[in-house]
């Protein structure tokens, strides 16, 4: 007897889907890049860009692993640490198709992006670089080279283009000159998105939801050794960052430097001048900003997150032990930016891209934030 219509209709859906059997591959084409600019901040700020990218070309987004660096403890070289292990996928369905890039490798790479055909995407002025000037440098140095090795992808030939962006105000150029049919896997060197963050994706950042195992530990370490209302401090104040901070000091960076918009605000034309007490607060700074908000919230305990001294003995000294003051130092820096967005208030660095990851997640729940050196930011033109 011959099934129902509907029951064949149902089959072929399930069919389409996979059955169950792994990812349906998407006509709509695919969007893959490397998160190869800095450190986690700067990643994280890369993949809302990217995920706005993916949305506007309707590509569905091969998210990659994050890049660590361990080049001074255990492997001693990069670590690819897989989107999961830090936040969860589920809730960046709620914007746009996504899929893990190990995943895509693993269950769709074989059969639709086989060795082969295997395409690079990048700039003309990037592949001026090649020997030949017409190669896209996809795996030129670390961390391009590791990247791709790690799921041994090599590149069969390359596509070069200019004259257009990664703007929206190019969704179109982009969609006729790549068309999915054609061009199924956008495979870019780079992240196909702006730093710091564009103001209008800031929003994202809701999308950007904490694994379950991530929530259970920063959860343990705020209940194990921190007493409510707490403050969280990020002080970034290390010799590298001196050397940047002196940049303002002689004149070569003006207010819009690295992630400085989140305080100063995007508006060129308006932004507010940049001091060195947001860049690189001393520690005079430091107890007065914490004096304010320790007082303001009734703080009974600080917890730092520091790329160098914490100042745990003259911060404990400053408030005569009254406060408990913590600073944990993990070896997953995760930790600590979950931490920070749990706290009562948190004052952080205005040039940071790891403070910009905070302040974006308190302004999605709501949570009060300041900078050192500007006790009240002013609002952003967005939409939390």
């Amino acid at each position: 007897m011959a099934a129902p219509p509907v029951l064949v209709l149902f089959l072929l859906v399930v069919m389409a889907a996979g059955g169950g059997a792994g990812p349906a591959w998407d006509a709509a084409g695919y969007l893959l890049y490397c998160p190869c600019m800095g450190r986690f901040g700067n990643q994280a700020e890369h993949f809302l860009g990217a995920l706005a990218f993916a949305r506007s070309l309707n590509r569905t987004l091969a998210v990659p692993p994050w890049i660590e660096y361990r080049h001074h403890r255990p492997p001693y070289t990069n670590l690819h640490v897989p989107y999961t292990e830090h936040f969860r996928l589920e809730p960046l369905l709620q914007y746009h198709r996504v899929i893990s890039l190990e995943e895509f490798m693993e269950e769709l790479a074989p059969v639709h992006w086989p060795p082969g055909k295997r395409v690079a995407y990048c700039f003309e002025a990037a592949a001026q670089r090649s020997a030949d000037k017409s190669t896209c440098p996809m795996k030129d140095g670390n961390p391009f080279g590791p990247f791709w090795d790690q799921f041994q992808v090599n590149f069969d030939k390359s596509e070069l283009f200019k004259g257009i962006s990664f703007s929206s105000a190019y969704k179109d150029h982009w969609i006729q000159r790549f068309s999915p049919s054609e061009h199924p896997v956008l495979a870019l060197p780079g992240a196909p998105a702006q730093f710091p963050v564009l103001e209008e994706h800031r929003p994202l950042q809701k999308y950007m939801v904490w694994s379950d195992e991530m929530v259970k530990k920063g959860e343990a370490y705020i209940h194990s050794l921190l007493v409510r209302p707490y403050v969280g401090i990020h002080l970034r104040i290390g010799s590298d960052w001196k050397n940047a901070c002196n940049m303002l000091k002689d004149g070569t960076a003006g207010p819009h430097f690295m992630a400085s918009p989140q305080c100063v605000g995007y508006d060129r034309s308006a932004a507010v001048p940049l001091t060195m007490d947001m860049c690189l607060p001393d520690l005079k700074e430091i107890k007065r900003a914490l004096k304010l908000w320790v007082k303001k919230t009734e703080a009974k305990s600080v917890y730092i997150a520091t790329d160098s001294e914490p100042y745990t003995t003259e911060i404990q000294q400053f408030f005569q032990g009254k406060v408990k003051v913590v600073s944990l130092q993990p070896e997953v820096p995760q930790i600590d930016l979950y931490v920070l967005g749990q706290s009562d208030h948190f004052i952080g660095n205005c040039v940071s891209s790891f403070t910009a990851f905070v302040k974006r997640e308190r302004d999605v729940h709501g949570k009060p934030s300041s900078f050192f050196g500007m006790d009240h930011p002013p609002r952003l033109r967005d939409e939390f």
